[in-house]
């Protein structure tokens, strides 16, 4: 295990192991010093690397790997490549070459093996910080951390503040419409503007409906927050602050919306956001010059990604409801054969008492007719 001098000096160690959540694979931060849930930001479940390692390696608490707490405090910036590796070969990704190359700082592969850790010194520009399997982090954070170094690569980690901001630029911060983030757009939405429009738009009895907390016509609540999600995306024009600020003023937030879900310190909020980003491909664009101007397609593209959302969770009900279908079934099946044992058994002893009674009365004639003989 090679690990830059620079991490192993800093009290900003936790654990992490493997779980499931919703049918999904994540990894759970692990506070080494209580096996307990560490949170990315209550440095009170930290620790230095030395007791990491030791709750690690003793096996007294199943945990499965290493993680490094990112903090406004330290200079360090995480850039994390997913799916840009074949774990058989070790070949990368050109896109993932190409970075790797440009950032040219401590490169270390990844748990799963299909994909690269960069760390570097500097500040992460302002934006979005994620777009594709490309994602940057510099506090509330954590990178899991296996120092399987790359070779090549730096072993240390380096400043490099000119490249960072080239590849966030090129990379994460612009691109075509379904991955951009509108925050430095001049002609953007205030708040209550973008409210009066979305009402106003020819859905905005659907917007109206979700603004109010409505989640008929959704199977779950956290599908109706997508679906608000991703009509704040179109209006925002995909802006991941104002779609946060606006959702915490409908009456759909509830404390899960802040809440970390994931195991790379993410909230629930923030993926719903960066999910709605990543599924709306037209966004609303106001006119400098006073001109309305709104895509024809976009109302049959929110549709699609409702439909898309709505059709995946009924499958995993749908599978949920044939396995207990089955295990219902299977019961019947068997209080049917218990039925059928109990009919069979109620039978025999019908005969029984039958032949008892026909041979009881049969010996009281007997003793009658004895008593009349005499």
């Amino acid at each position: 295990m090679t690990l830059p001098e620079a991490l192993c000096t800093r009290d900003q160690w936790i654990c992490w192991k493997r779980a499931e959540r919703n049918g999904e694979k994540t990894k759970i931060p692990v506070d080494p010093q209580t096996a307990g849930f560490a949170s990315t930001t209550d440095e009170g479940t930290w620790c230095d690397l030395e007791t990491a390692l030791e709750c690690m390696e003793s096996g007294s608490t199943a945990v499965d790997g290493l993680g490094f707490v990112f903090t406004k405090s330290d200079p360090f910036v995480g850039i994390d490549l997913d799916d840009c590796r074949d774990p058989d070969t070790g070949k990368p990704t050109e896109q993932a070459k190409t970075i790797v190359s440009r950032l040219d700082s401590y490169t270390e592969v990844s748990p799963s093996g299909t994909g690269y850790h960069v760390l570097i010194r500097g500040e992460l520009p302002e934006g979005r910080n994620r777009r594709g399997h490309i994602e940057m982090y510099d506090h509330a954070r954590y990178f899991t951390v296996t120092g399987k170094h790359v070779s090549g690569t730096p072993t240390q980690i380096e400043s490099r503040q000119r490249e960072l901001e080239g590849v966030h630029l090129e990379y994460v911060g612009k691109g075509d419409d379904d991955v951009r983030e509108a925050s430095g757009s001049k002609a953007r939405l205030s708040d209550d503007e973008l409210l009066e429009k979305a009402r106003n738009a020819a859905n905005g009895e659907k917007f109206e409906r979700l603004w109010n907390g409505s989640t008929v016509g959704y199977t779950s609540q956290s599908e109706a927050d997508m679906a608000l999600c991703c009509l704040l995306a179109f209006w925002t024009g995909a802006h991941a602050g104002q779609m946060d600020r606006l959702f915490r003023r409908s009456k759909l937030d509830r404390p899960k919306w802040g809440e970390e879900h994931y195991a790379d310190g993410s909230t629930y909020g923030e993926k719903t956001i960066a999910r709605a980003i990543a599924h709306t491909s037209e966004f609303y664009e106001p006119s400098e010059s006073g001109v309305e101007t709104q895509e024809v397609g976009s109302s049959r593209d929110r549709e699609h990604v409702y439909l898309k959302e709505r059709v995946s969770l009924l499958r995993k009900q749908t599978t949920s409801l044939e396995r207990e279908v089955e295990a219902k079934t299977a019961r019947i099946e068997r209080l049917e054969r218990r039925l059928e044992t109990y009919e069979g058994r109620s039978a025999a002893r019908e005969e029984e008492s039958e032949s008892s009674r026909e041979m009881q009365s049969k010996s009281l004639v007997r003793q009658l007719r004895g008593i009349l003989g005499r």
